[in-house]
């Protein structure tokens, strides 16, 4: 089998599991996150870099590379993995969240999703088969079906539509999908209505041959609302293959989603927020533009031994943001990658080591200076 999951050891008081993906371009050890290269690019970050700290797997998006470059040029290019020079494994999102995401500038039908480009304004149409057509083109080793993540407040009767019209969707995607080297993950919506999310997870299940994603989620609910939604879920997940949660980069989602059994993350707020002069440290978030860092030669991060940590201060950092030096978004983007990825390195050693609760408290009362969610009783 091109792909395979295997479960190494379950937590003993939370849902939480360490396990391994194999896919055609190597194995994940999970939980995971995954770092977000939009345009076949992690932004300011070179793919050595990427390698270097631990990266195992990488996201680009469907919906901004059918624009540009187009998915006829990557597919020349040999697919995205010689296209950007990354020989691990890549998942492609349909782009269904960037289409649902232009408001007046797209229409939804059944037959799929008419769209204005949001660079020029050119018109065209996503269906469940054409958006297979262009991730086979991309040639990812995860792709996701085509969906409607329906926007978070929505009325019942509207997420009921847009729920099956997902699942109605997935069923075109998945009969069309024909490539045995790619692995077509079904998403989970339903909003925030526990009854409409079970009945998503039961009926996408089915179509579920080697992994399953929760949409919809961290698209501005509460904290305690997404938490709420996970815990209805999961009594649903299929149990022998990895469980993604979509969108989900900051450490206490990750925590959380860990607890309740899910396997994969990813999220573009590490180097999103790196562009604007922010970091996340064990100390907790450190904003490095602000003035009380201006004499500051200590590093980032004492706890991290990333390039950055290791050979520049708060101080210099700081300089960099205020003069709006590229290398800052470099050298910040580097550091907030790397400590997601070894947030979830630690999370699956202490499954592992059986010290989950140990490390989730110390580490919430490290960086939130509070307590879980979670209660492991």
């Amino acid at each position: 089998m091109k792909f395979s999951f295997e479960i190494q050891k379950k937590d003993g008081k939370s849902l939480a599991r360490r396990g391994k993906f194999y896919t055609p371009h190597g194995v994940i050890e999970t939980p995971a996150f995954m770092p977000v290269g939009t345009l076949a690019t992690v932004k300011s970050v070179l793919p050595t870099t990427l390698h270097e700290i631990g990266t195992q797997i990488l996201l680009s998006n469907t919906y901004h590379l059918y624009l540009r470059p187009g998915e006829e040029i990557v597919q020349k290019a040999g697919g995205l993995h010689k296209f950007m020079n990354w020989d691990k494994p890549i998942l492609t999102d349909s782009g269904g969240f960037q289409v649902f995401s232009l408001g007046d500038l797209r229409k939804i039908t059944e037959e799929g999703v008419y769209f204005s480009s949001h660079i020029d304004g050119s018109k065209h149409f996503f269906s469940p088969e054409k958006v297979m057509d262009i991730e086979n083109a991309l040639g990812a080793d995860i792709i996701m079906a085509f969906d409607e993540c329906s926007t978070y407040g929505s009325d019942k009767d509207y997420a009921k539509k847009a729920l099956r019209r997902t699942i109605n969707w997935l069923d075109r995607c998945y009969n069309h999908h024909k490539n045995e080297n790619q692995m077509l993950f079904p998403i989970i919506q339903g909003n925030m209505y526990k009854d409409l999310r079970i009945q998503s997870a039961k009926e996408t299940i089915p179509y579920a041959k080697m992994g399953i994603a929760i949409g919809g989620l961290s698209v501005g609910e509460p904290k305690e609302v997404m938490v709420d939604m996970l815990d209805t879920l999961a009594p649903y997940y299929p149990e022998n293959m990895p469980r993604y949660l979509m969108g989900v980069g900051t450490p206490d989602y990750i925590i959380e989603g860990v607890l309740r059994g899910v396997d994969m993350f990813d999220c573009v707020l590490p180097t999103r927020i790196a562009r604007n002069g922010t970091a996340m440290t064990s100390q907790g978030k450190v904003v490095v533009r602000n003035a009380k860092y201006k004499e500051d030669f200590s590093p980032l991060d004492p706890e991290c031994d990333c390039y950055t940590c290791k050979n520049f201060s708060k101080a210099y950092l700081r300089h960099l943001v205020n003069c709006n030096e590229i290398l800052a978004s470099t050298l910040l983007s580097i550091h907030n990658i790397k400590f997601l990825l070894d947030l979830t390195k630690n999370l699956r050693e202490a499954i592992s080591n059986d010290t989950l609760q140990q490390f989730v408290t110390e580490f919430y009362a490290k960086y939130y200076k509070s307590h879980t969610l979670y209660n492991f009783g």
